[in-house]
This record gives structure tokens, sequence and C-alpha cells, in this order.
């Protein structure tokens, strides 16, 4: 069953490991948490515009977290992953979910998938590939308080 709107951000703890740092998630910010995989052509797809959303919407509060959630066998090779945090110029913490313990606290099955978590530490927002990605960045302005576009 996916995480309910309204449920409290899960912990993100059981990671395989970290790239750029584990994220340190003040009180009070929106949090968009975002799974991908190297596999996964829509990822590919989206990533620039997710990378846009971290950048466009940080200096209104806006905290972004990766999570790379292996689809294959192959998805666990951590320099295919390094090589694609590079090449998208991933900057933001990325978990490594190679035992899928955060798809798993997160109910999640899918790439790409995006979590919104307002102010309060509760999901507002949830959605799956490159259709659903249409709907996040009204619900990040909303969850941000700016007026929408």
């Amino acid at each position: 069953m996916p995480m309910r709107l309204g449920t409290e951000m899960p912990q993100l703890v059981g990671a395989t490991e970290w790239i750029n740092g584990e994220p340190n998630i003040e009180p009070g910010k929106v949090v968009l948490v975002h799974f991908w995989a190297v596999s996964c052509h829509i990822c590919h797809e989206t990533m620039p515009e997710v990378l846009r959303l971290r950048d466009e919407y940080a200096d209104h509060g806006l905290c972004t977290v990766a999570v790379h959630m292996p689809r294959m066998q192959e998805d666990t090779e951590i320099s295919r992953v390094q090589a694609d945090i590079e090449r998208y110029h991933i900057t933001q913490p990325c978990a490594i979910d190679n035992e899928h313990k955060l798809a798993n606290a997160f109910s999640n099955e899918y790439t790409p998938a995006f979590f919104v978590f307002g102010k309060d530490g509760t999901l507002t927002f949830r959605a799956a590939g490159d259709k659903g990605f249409a709907k996040v960045e009204p619900k990040v302005r909303e969850a941000l308080g700016l007026a929408s576009s």
C-alpha cells in the first residue's frame, strides 16, 4: 500500500552508503525525495527538471534528497551510479539504497518516484513516472507557500 498523505517523513536510515554527504534536514523545511535508478530511462529524462527544482527553490526552503533504488543487479554497481551522479550534476545528498531499506520505509516500488513533505514534516504529495513528475512543481510551490506559476 502506498504511503498515505499526512504520514510523517520516514527516517533516512538504512542506505548502503551516501554520496555527497547525508542530508541535514532542518525543521520547517519542505523536502523533495526522489527515487531513481541508473537503468531507468524516464529517470534520466526527468533528472534535469528535478535538478532545476532543486536549484530554483533551494533559497525558498526546499531540501532535495536523491535515493538511488536499483531495479536490477547491475544497478548496484556504485561506479555506474557515480558516473550518473557526475553526468547529471547531482550535488544533493544521494542515498544508495541497494538493500531497498529506504524504498520500504517510503512504501515505494517505482522509479522515478517523488515525495513532497511539507514544513510540518508530513507527506503532502507523491507521484511516479514522467506524468506524475509533471505535477511535482505545483505541489512544491504550494508546500513552500509560493503563488502558483
